[in-house]
């Protein structure tokens, strides 16, 4: 008995894809049943996280299945809501103002009641941009495959340590744990699986698959199955980039956009989502670069697997969809003129594909309309390469339904270009104590050094010591894990917060002070010794410890921070690093001041952009600094710290006055005021970021 699916009959001609997969959307369950509210996403996975950590691995499954579960019920929901309410109030070709709003207030008024009939209040569900992240990274699963583990069910454990790795293929310890569930009785290969597989991906590897192996039948059915579900994704990616946007760039308290405006930039952004489902939809977990010529190559597998299991008139249709994206290709032409010859007759490309092409070309035309009027350049990527090239600044990735949030084409504002400078380095490390140890050709990098003795133990012990009492005190991490791996714990507080606990008398005032002048300390030894010619400013200043968690060190082999570069998205399956949103890109130089070395591992690594080949490793101590540029040609990251504590101060700095960290702000603020015994400023908040 065959295992590969029956073809699939072909829709109707007169029907509009869209419009049937929306129906088929609708018709689901989900919608028309009345269950319970769903638990919020954040609460569930945090609950799971506090489980985990205190040893309950029964507990951690059943919250982060639940968590899994939620997370992907809120997807489903607000996409089946956003579409029923799009069908329920269509847009008619010719109206007057009162009734195109008319169309948009129902149809709000339709998706919140939508929504709300099924997940309650909706801001219950809202979560930080950290949970998006960790679910978007998978890693949930990570948890999952450790607690399965200690629960002795290795067929689970399996499956969520795949699912973790499709996303994470660099993770030396999960690939480790791979290969030894293999070898465990009771695991076999189909627990193997990805729970979270997209399903036009799914199809199209294995249809690619079949292809190789010559089975043509298998092939087109699995590649008429991808296609199927490649543009149900679309209509579902579609859907999730109506939600709500980000405006920076806008001042609400004092609101002087007009409505036109306001209207123009919200539905600009929103349609630049749309837009970028293209390359969405073509990433795969883990990836920054998408597949190359995604789309178009289903059409060409199909017309040459239909030609070889002797399906002309569908071999000739596929070729002619191939030119709907390839116009003028030689290779195609040639096979279209073929089967004309063969068959005595034309055919027309894929009406799904004609249309999907038309109303690309009109999002395109209509998003350099509206990029116009933001006052921003918007270049058009070319979505069907075979090269794979990404040729232009701003084809961000939507991150609808990928790793990555999506980010906004603008922010309606003028940002200051910094004009590259010419590299220099060797000034004056300007206090008689710090030692040069090694510059960048000892590292054998570029705008990298190394030096020592920037502080004195005294001062190391005292900023440990503050590190440990904010946290006490409440600030910080509250010992969570890390944000990079659930092997550690890390602890870490801001200059601004450490003078505000320093002036309430819960951390003394001397060790606040002395964070905030080592800080000022490293800023000018880099600024002298990078010879810049211009201020660097401060743009995020942390102290964090981390510390190795006692019982999950065995057989350790991952990082505790990837590889990665501190103002762009470093692809290392393209060699190549995107300085794009959501990097920090405006950064342009880093450093870390260690505070200690009594602990094991931990060692701070350059490599090339490969992220696999260390150009440079560098031991922690006391008083040590690292500092280099923080763009692609620095990649770097953390050796596990497998035993004891790792403690440091992180900082990084811009070139860009625009972009000057607001906290360092109002920490020289404070501290003027604090020096002139002026009164404690109320009402700080601080927003923690990740560390190097």
């Amino acid at each position: 008995m065959s295992l590969q699916p029956e073809p699939k009959q072909r829709m109707d001609g007169n029907l509009c894809p869209l419009v049937i997969l929306s129906v088929f959307l609708l018709s689901g369950d989900l919608l028309l049943c009345s269950a319970a509210f769903l638990e919020p996403v954040d609460l569930l996975y945090d609950s799971a996280v506090r489980a985990f950590y205190g040893g309950d691995y029964e507990s951690v499954v059943r919250y982060m299945e639940g968590a899994l579960s939620s997370h992907g019920g809120v997807r489903r929901i607000r996409v089946r809501c956003r579409l029923r309410c799009q069908d329920q109030h269509p847009f008619h070709e010719t109206f007057s103002d009162l009734r195109f709003f008319d169309v948009v207030l129902r149809r709000a008024a339709c998706m919140n009641a939508c929504i709300e009939a099924k997940l309650g209040t909706q801001s219950v569900h809202k979560v930080s941009d950290e949970v998006i992240q960790d679910f978007n990274r998978r890693i949930p699963y990570n948890y999952l495959q450790l607690a399965y583990q200690k629960l002795k069910q290795p067929e689970k454990a399996a499956a969520a340590a795949h699912t973790y790795f499709q996303a994470n293929p660099e993770h030396v310890e999960m690939g480790q744990h791979l290969e030894q569930y293999k070898d465990l009785q009771g695991v076999e290969e189909n627990h193997f699986v990805d729970r979270e597989a997209r399903p036009h991906q799914q199809s199209f590897t294995a249809a690619v698959k079949l292809y190789d192996k010559g089975d043509y039948e298998g092939a087109v059915s699995l590649f008429e199955d991808a296609l199927v579900e490649y543009y149900k994704a679309d209509v579902e990616c579609r859907a999730l980039c109506q939600g709500p946007q980000k405006f920076e760039g806008h001042d609400y308290v004092r609101y002087r956009y007009s409505l036109h405006e306001v209207m123009s930039d919200h539905f600009t952004q929103v349609l630049h989502c749309e837009h970028e489902c293209i390359r969405d939809l073509a990433t795969r977990p883990g990836r920054l670069s998408p597949m190359e010529n995604y789309l178009p190559l289903h059409y060409d597998y199909l017309q040459f697997a239909y030609f070889k299991v002797n399906r002309l008139e569908e071999a000739l249709q596929c070729a002619l969809t191939y030119l709907l994206f390839h116009e003028g290709d030689e290779f195609m032409t040639d096979n279209v003129d073929h089967y004309r010859e063969i068959l005595t007759h034309d055919s027309t490309p894929r009406e799904e594909a004609e249309r999907y092409l038309t109303r690309h070309q009109l999002e395109l035309e209509l998003l350099l309309m509206g990029s116009k009027i933001m006052g921003v350049d918007f270049t058009e990527g070319n979505y069907w390469s075979s090269t794979g090239g990404r040729d232009d600044s701003n084809r961000i990735p939507s991150g609808t339904d990928g790793w990555m949030e999506y980010v906004p084409i603008s922010e309606k504002k003028n940002i200051t270009v910094i004009v590259s400078q010419q590299l220099k380095e060797g000034g004056p490390l300007l206090y008689d104590s710090v030692q040069l140890v090694q510059n960048s050709v000892a590292l054998n990098g570029t705008q990298r050094v190394l030096l020592d003795h920037v502080i004195s133990e005294e001062e190391c012990a005292e900023l440990r010591d503050l590190a440990h009492a904010v946290t006490m005190a409440g600030d910080g991490y509250r010992g969570r894990m890390s944000p990079h791996t659930p092997n550690e714990r890390f602890e870490g507080a801001t200059v601004l917060k450490t003078l505000q606990y320093g002036y309430e008398g819960r951390v003394p005032m001397s060790s606040a002070r002395l964070f905030y002048d080592t800080s000022e300390r490293v800023r000018r030894i880099v600024e002298s010794y990078f010879m810049l010619n211009s201020t660097l400013h401060f743009s995020y200043t942390h102290l964090v410890c981390r510390t190795a968690i006692t019982g999950q060190q065995d057989h350790r082999n991952d990082l505790s921070h990837p590889i990665h570069a501190d103002n762009c998205l470093l692809d290392p399956d393209a060699n190549e690093c995107w300085k794009e949103p959501p990097a920090y890109t405006y950064r342009d130089y880093s450093a870390l001041l260690y505070l200690n070395g009594d602990f094991e591992g931990g060692e701070f690594i350059f490599t090339d952009m490969d992220a696999k080949t260390v150009t440079a490793s560098i031991k922690p101590k006391c008083g040590r600094l690292v500092g280099f540029s923080s763009g692609g040609e620095n990649p770097h990251g953390v050796k596990a710290v497998t035993s004891g504590q790792r403690c440091a101060v992180a900082l990084w700095f811009t070139l860009d006055p625009l972009y000057r960290e607001l906290e360092r702000l109002q920490a020289d603020e404070v501290i003027q005021a604090l020096d002139t015994q002026s009164v404690w400023g109320q009402g700080l908040t601080i927003n923690p970021k990740d560390e190097l």
